[in-house]
């Protein structure tokens, strides 16, 4: 591995991320390095070859790159299998992670399929295997979800993945011998994200299968706004929110028998004063439940705006916020940049083509590193400055009385 001493160090890209990838060099450039973190990842050293996963992933996280990655793709896939089946922990969660960009950068199509047979039945071995990492557990049921929504063009396929993750976040479910309180364990961030991951494979489920699942689930999910860990509540009050918006599409007279106790749940998250939460925890959770609230009682969604270069995006319903949800995190700070250049991305938010822009107006788009960090350090003054204001009038105040 003499010839590749300079990719030595791969954790040194991965940190920089997309700034290096818009001022550093150029396209071939990006694709020497990728070749070096190709061949990184057999080497010795399990550090080394996370180190090179995580460089590929954050490199194809913020750049297109198909041309390159379709012709290397068998050996990508191979290199993501071996890391998984002998890597321990971390190796697996960074190839499983790299698997999902993979993906997103194929789009749908026989590719992307090939990925997915090849290394779907590892994914679920790691999701069910009690001894692996809770977050490598975590990281393959995130990316075993997201490459099925992407690739899959068998239904039993994907009956078999929503069975799958089933499996793991209804543990998390209230027996009719417990308490009133779900006590968190060190499984349920893992719990978490596969029901986050199976909500999403629910949005592109025939309706039949989506009837099941909601006559399954609709009377159990809300249990889990019991739960003691507040990530939990929000993502059952998120899946809940989604489920009825399912519902109404199918059937717009959809009535829900248990309306009454799950709305008072809901209204007393979305106002939670329990002193023993920490404060943002509590002002996190009140957020999110009040916009829960509305879409359940009054079928209502606060729109939101998503700005990514010249254009914009309208989030107007839970589907396409959980989505975006799911792809943001998976893609981090890449996401604008897939939501501009990502066939795939832009087909499911229904963007149309990507807009071709000239090299003067990408030009004027950009903001340097120094320039935002002037930007930063003016808006950090602004609001200390404005909390300084504020301080004093309520110094003056207690002095009056």
């Amino acid at each position: 591995m003499s010839h590749c001493s300079g990719y030595s160090d791969p954790s040194s890209f991965a940190e920089d991320g997309p700034e290096v990838l818009d001022e550093e060099g150029s396209q071939e450039d990006l694709e020497y390095k990728l070749k070096g973190f190709i061949d990184l990842t057999l080497d010795k050293s399990a550090k080394t070859r996370q180190a090179a996963l995580e460089g590929i992933k954050n490199v194809l996280a913020s750049k297109m790159l198909y041309e390159f990655i379709l012709e290397r793709r068998m050996t990508l896939t191979d290199s993501i299998e071996r890391c998984l089946k002998k890597g321990k922990g971390d190796e697996q969660r960074a190839a499983a992670a790299l698997a999902s960009v993979l993906c997103i950068q194929l789009g749908p199509g026989i590719e992307s399929e090939e990925v997915l047979k090849t290394l779907g039945p590892i994914l679920k071995k790691i999701i069910c295997d009690g001894a692996a990492s809770i977050q490598a557990r975590q990281t393959c049921a995130t990316c075993f979800g997201v490459c099925c929504f992407i690739a899959t063009d068998d239904i039993t396929e994907m009956y078999s993945t929503l069975q799958c993750l089933e499996n793991i976040f209804t543990k998390s479910y209230l027996k009719e011998k417990d308490t009133n309180v779900v006590c968190s364990t060190p499984t349920t961030a893992l719990h978490i994200s596969s029901l986050l991951v199976w909500t999403l494979l629910l949005t592109i489920c025939p309706i039949n299968e989506v009837k099941k699942k909601l006559e399954v689930h609709f009377h159990k999910l809300p249990s889990l706004l019991s739960s003691d860990d507040v990530n939990m509540r929000i993502a059952a009050g998120e899946s809940l929110a989604l489920l009825f918006e399912l519902a109404r599409g199918i059937e717009s007279e959809f009535f829900y028998e248990d309306m009454e106790s799950l709305t008072q749940m809901l209204r007393a998250l979305a106002t939670d004063g329990n002193k023993h939460r920490a404060k943002v925890d509590k002002r996190k959770q009140r957020s999110v439940f009040r916009d829960i609230l509305r879409a359940v009682e009054e079928r209502d969604f606060p729109t939101e705006t998503v700005k990514f270069g010249p254009e914009r995006m309208y989030i107007d319903c839970w589907v396409k916020k959980h989505t975006y949800d799911t792809f943001k995190e998976v893609l981090g700070s890449g996401m604008q940049y897939h939501l501009q250049s990502n066939e795939f991305l832009r087909n499911v938010f229904e963007l149309g083509p990507p807009v071709m822009l000239d090299a003067a107006t990408l030009k004027t788009m950009k903001i340097s590193r120094f320039e935002r960090h002037l930007y930063n350090s003016a808006a950090f003054k602004a609001r200390t400055k404005a909390r300084s204001k504020c301080r004093d009038k309520r110094a003056d105040v207690g002095e009056f009385f």
